[in-house]
């Protein structure tokens, strides 16, 4: 894209299927496999389909349809070291782990993968995760004020030689992590990523993280959240970015790609869904205005655990390509994406999404490039 018009190219991100039971609470046929010999063999088709980042779930105990889970920063070093060029986002809970630890753990992955470290802080939904291991479960806000202070204390560690913090969950007196994470143009410590919907969520990215991710949204739910953070990073003198969730069904014609969103949900784990419903709900209700996330998703919303149906980026590679672009122009950064059968679908991406994704953005970019005309008066 030219620069003179200031058009960055959509960033696309996968979610590494890590957990059993693929992308969807369904029992229809996945050809995805969580274990590590599949994901690395997707990871380098990944960086080479047009993936820039890939975020590793985490959960810690079997619930709603994933009865395995392979832990997160250590499945995303094991990536990052089967590939060149892929940013790997490991999700991390507050109160699960130290930020001081955590913040040498990802110093150390930073440098063995050449600067592709990142990390998602997860405020968390899942009350059983904190209860069954002994840990304190604390409110949604609470959470979020825990979070904050977790993604402070790793910036303070990962930028300053004498690291000092003083809140209300971490202290840290005169700290110095060596080494550091590498720094490069506009990366001076390995990138932070949050999820969220609530009030909190998105005062907190709009003070502290790098970068804001939505559960499934329209055009307008992205365009709210997307207003609301870059109101208060615009306070605190800060640039947030967004990626939005989205699973995408992808192909070669509009019916194919519907028939095989019918079957998914026509196919679900009924009790697993509603399961997970009733556990995410709570977390919804329990902020003061309820906008938590899942606060309004429908039983077919939740066969995706985290809305990607709502994005609908469901058709032809044409109209899926078009709706991207879309959500580009209204300020998505990045598009997070999960797919059905992932080796498959991922490819099918490269070749047949992506380029016209691109082709779209050129048209934009020359747009934005082409000068008004002047008229005489």
């Amino acid at each position: 894209m030219s620069e003179h018009a200031g058009y960055e190219p959509v960033k696309f991100a996968y979610w590494v299927p890590n957990v059993s039971g693929g992308l969807v609470v369904s029992k229809i046929e996945q050809r995805t496999d969580w274990g590590y010999d599949y994901n690395r063999k997707l990871a380098v088709l990944a960086e080479n389909n047009g993936f820039e980042y890939a975020l590793s779930q985490v959960r810690y105990i079997a619930s709603y349809g994933a009865a395995y889970q392979h832990e997160s920063t250590s499945f995303s070093l094991a990536l990052l070291l089967a590939t060149e060029r892929l940013k790997v986002i490991a999700a991390v809970h507050p109160g699960l782990w130290q930020p001081g630890v955590l913040a040498k753990l990802l110093a150390t992955a930073d440098h063995l993968s050449g600067g592709r470290a990142a990390v998602n802080v997860v405020s968390g939904w899942f009350k059983d995760e904190f209860t069954k291991l002994g840990e304190p479960w604390l409110e949604h806000d609470e959470r979020y004020r825990r979070s904050e202070e977790f993604i402070r204390v790793l910036r303070e560690i990962w930028t300053s030689e004498h690291a000092e913090f003083s809140g209300d969950f971490y202290r840290l007196h005169d700290f110095d992590l060596k080494p550091k994470p590498l720094a490069s143009e506009g990366r001076p410590h390995p990138e932070i990523f949050q999820g969220g919907n609530s009030t909190a969520a998105r005062a907190m990215a709009g003070r502290v993280s790098d970068w804001y991710f939505s559960n499934g949204k329209d055009f307008d739910g992205i365009s709210e959240q997307i207003a609301e953070v870059n109101a208060t990073a615009a306070q605190h003198d800060r640039r947030v970015r967004f990626g939005l969730n989205g699973f995408l069904i992808a192909r070669d014609t509009a019916a194919e790609a519907k028939e095989v969103l019918r079957e998914i949900v026509a196919k679900a784990d009924v009790e697993a869904v509603e399961g997970f419903g009733s556990a995410v709900r709570q977390a919804g209700q329990s902020t003061g205005n309820k906008t938590g996330m899942w606060q309004d998703s429908s039983f077919e919303d939740l066969v995706q655990y985290n809305d990607g149906f709502r994005t609908r980026l469901i058709g032809t590679p044409e109209q899926v390509a078009t709706r991207i672009v879309e959500y580009r122009r209204r300020g998505v950064d990045l598009m997070l994406l999960g797919f059905l059968h992932y080796l498959e679908d991922v490819e099918y991406f490269g070749s047949k999404v992506l380029p016209i994704v691109r082709e779209l953005e050129a048209d934009l970019d020359k747009t934005a490039a082409t000068p008004e005309p002047v008229h005489a008066s």
